[in-house]
C-alpha cells in the first residue's frame, strides 16, 4: 500500500496513534482509491459521502485534504458531535451533516451524486444490508469508489476463543448472522466471501479486499504503549497481513474496495 498523499495536495492523516491504529489499513486503501479517482476526473477536491460517518472519524480529516463531504447518520448528537469537530478543525465549509441512515439515504441525498461512498459499521446494523448497500452504490457516479468495512466473523470466533469462551465461539460459527450469544452487541458478522457477493450483486466491481484489525485487538495495550518501536511495527505487520487471505479470514472487520461500473 502507499503512502502518497491525495492529488488533493492537503496534508496526509496523521500517523497512527494508538487509538487510531485500528483505521491505519483503511485509510491506506482509501487514499489511494481517492488518489486515482481525483486524477480520473481531473479534480482536486472530490464529493464524498460518509454514511453513518457519526462524529467524523473519517469525514473531517478528509475535508482538511480539501474534500466535500456529506455525512449522514441517525444520530443527532453524533451530528452536533460532528459539526463541532469539523468547526474546531477549520473545515466547517467542507463537511455537512444530514440526518437519515442507509435504507432512506434517497431522501436527504440524491442519487450519483458523489465519487465517493463510505460505508463503515452499516451493514451490522441494518435491517437489510442488501438494500442498504444497493442504496450507497447507487449513490456513487460512474466510476466512483465503494469503501465498505463491516464486523468479520472469524476475528469473533478467534477472540472470544482466546478469551476462554468455546462455546460462545462455537455458537458464532453456526449462528447465521455470526453472534456468540444474547450478550452480542454486534447484530450481525460477515465473512469475505459474503460481503463481495453482496457488493457484486449491486454491479460494483471488488478491486480489494483486507482483513483489519487482525493483531490490534488480540496485542495486550501495555505491550504497544510502552515497547520502543512497537506501534510502528504492529503497524507494519497489520498492513502486510491484510491482504493475505489467511490472516484476512480472522480479521476484527473486513474492508472491501469497490468500484461503480459506467
Amino acid at each position: 500500500m502507499s503512502d502518497r498523499s491525495p492529488a488533493s495536495g492537503g496534508e496526509t492523516p496523521p500517523r497512527p496513534s494508538r487509538a487510531s491504529l485500528r483505521t491505519a489499513v483503511v485509510w491506506d486503501v482509501l487514499q489511494d482509491a481517492i488518489d486515482r479517482r481525483a486524477k480520473a476526473v481531473g479534480a482536486d477536491a472530490l464529493d464524498v459521502l460518509d454514511t453513518g460517518g457519526g462524529t467524523g472519524n473519517f469525514a473531517v480529516p478528509l475535508a482538511r485534504l480539501g474534500h466535500r463531504v456529506t455525512v449522514v447518520d441517525p444520530s443527532p448528537n453524533a451530528l452536533f458531535a460532528l459539526e463541532r469537530r469539523a468547526a474546531e478543525a477549520g473545515v466547517a465549509e467542507r463537511v455537512r451533516g444530514v440526518q437519515g441512515d442507509v435504507h432512506g439515504l434517497f431522501d436527504v441525498v440524491g442519487r450519483e451524486g458523489f465519487d465517493v461512498v463510505l460505508c463503515h459499521g452499516v451493514l451490522e446494523y441494518v435491517d437489510d444490508p442488501a438494500e442498504g448497500l444497493r442504496n450507497t452504490v447507487d449513490a456513487l457516479r460512474p466510476g466512483g469508489a465503494l469503501s465498505l468495512l463491516a464486523a468479520g466473523l472469524g476475528g469473533a470466533v478467534l477472540a472470544r476463543a482466546l478469551a476462554g469462551h468455546f462455546a460462545e465461539a462455537h455458537r458464532a460459527l453456526d449462528d447465521p448472522d455470526g453472534r456468540w450469544g444474547e450478550g452480542d452487541p454486534v447484530p450481525r458478522r460477515f465473512t469475505a466471501e459474503q460481503l463481495t457477493e453482496l457488493v457484486s450483486a449491486t454491479g460494483a466491481e471488488v478491486s480489494a479486499v483486507h482483513g483489519v484489525r487482525v493483531f490490534a485487538d488480540l496485542v495486550p495495550g501495555v505491550l504497544v504503549d510502552t515497547e520502543p518501536g512497537a506501534l510502528e511495527a504492529l503497524l507494519r505487520l497489520e498492513a502486510a497481513a491484510a491482504e493475505l487471505a489467511a490472516f484476512r479470514s480472522v480479521a476484527t472487520q473486513l474492508h472491501v474496495l469497490a468500484e461503480r461500473q459506467a
